[in-house]
C-alpha cells in the first residue's frame, strides 16, 4: 500500500489537481483535516471508503491509522489544506512512515497565498518595484519561529511578504514593519480565500488595525504587505517588448 500526501487547495472544492482527484476516488482510506478541508472533495472518496477526520487526532493516533491500512493493504490519499510544501506538517509524518517501512507520495496543490492574490487581483511580483516574495509566519503555540526568522529581518529587504498565520498579531506586523515600510505601505487581509465566506480588507499599515476591529478576521488569512500591493504606475517587463530578442519569436536581430 502507499500513503498520497495530497494538497487539497485553499477551500474550493474545484481547486484540486486531477492527480489527486483520481487518487482520492482510488483510495480505501481518506484521512482529511476537517477543520479547513472542504466536505465536498470527499465526495471523490470511493463509496464504501473508511474517511477519518484527523482534526482531532494526535500524531500517534494518525500513525496507528497508517499501520492499520498498511496491515490491510489499503491505499491511503492523506489531504491536507494548501500545498504541502508549507506549515502543512506533512514531515514528520513522511519521518514515521519512513521508519515504519511504509511508501509514500506526494501531490502538490494549490498553495493558500496564491488563492488570495487572486483575490485581490493582483501579480504580486512587479517589475522594479517588487521582485520577491516572502512566505512567513509569526511565532504560535504550535511553532515558534527560529531566531533569525523575523519580521524585521524579512522586512529589511523591501520584500513583499505573505505573513500566514498571524492574524491575532497584527499589532506585532504593525509595530515591526512600520519602521520599515512607511505608514502608507498596502496592507491587504485574505480570509478564506475561494470559500464561499471569502473576504478581503485593504488598508495600509496605518490603518489596518481599525479596519480590523471594524471587520474582525478571527482565522484562516493571509496578511500582505508591500508597495508592489497597489504599484499602478511601474516600468512593463522585457518579456513581451516588441523589440526583446526571445528564442520563441524567431524575429532577426
Amino acid at each position: 500500500m502507499t500513503v498520497h500526501f495530497i494538497g487539497a487547495g485553499p477551500g474550493a472544492a474545484d481547486l484540486i489537481t486531477l492527480r489527486g482527484r483520481d487518487l482520492i476516488a482510488a483510495s480505501p482510506v481518506c484521512l482529511y483535516a476537517g477543520s479547513i478541508i472542504p466536505e465536498a472533495l470527499l465526495r471523490h472518496c470511493p463509496a464504501d471508503a473508511r474517511i477519518v477526520n484527523t482534526a482531532p487526532l494526535s500524531l500517534d493516533e494518525i500513525e496507528a491509522e497508517f499501520v492499520r491500512a498498511h496491515e490491510a493493504g489499503e491505499d491511503i490519499a492523506r489531504l491536507h489544506s494548501g500545498d504541502l510544501s508549507v506549515w502543512s506538517a506533512m514531515g514528520e509524518q513522511l519521518r514515521r512512515l519512513d521508519r515504519l517501512g511504509i511508501p509514500w507520495t506526494i501531490t502538490p496543490g494549490v498553495p493558500s497565498f496564491a488563492a488570495a492574490a487572486a483575490a485581490l487581483g493582483r501579480e504580486l511580483t512587479v517589475p522594479t518595484v517588487a521582485q520577491s516574495l516572502v512566505l512567513t509566519r509569526v511565532s504560535g503555540r504550535a511553532s515558534p519561529m527560529p531566531n533569525k526568522e523575523t519580521l524585521a529581518n524579512f522586512g529589511a529587504t523591501g520584500a513583499t511578504l505573505a505573513i500566514h498565520l498571524a492574524i491575532h498579531a497584527v499589532a506585532e506586523v504593525v509595530r515591526e514593519l512600520t519602521p520599515l515600510y512607511g505608514t502608507d505601505c498596502p496592507v491587504a487581509v485574505v480570509a478564506h480565500a475561494t470559500w464561499p465566506e471569502e473576504r478581503v480588507i485593504r488598508a495600509t499599515l496605518e490603518t489596518i488595525e481599525a479596519a480590523l476591529a471594524a471587520e474582525p478576521i478571527e482565522r484562516t488569512a493571509i496578511i500582505f504587505v508591500g508597495h508592489g500591493l497597489a504599484a499602478e504606475d511601474f516600468q512593463e517587463s522585457s518579456l513581451y517588448d516588441a523589440y526583446y530578442q526571445r528564442r520563441f519569436r524567431g524575429r532577426g536581430a
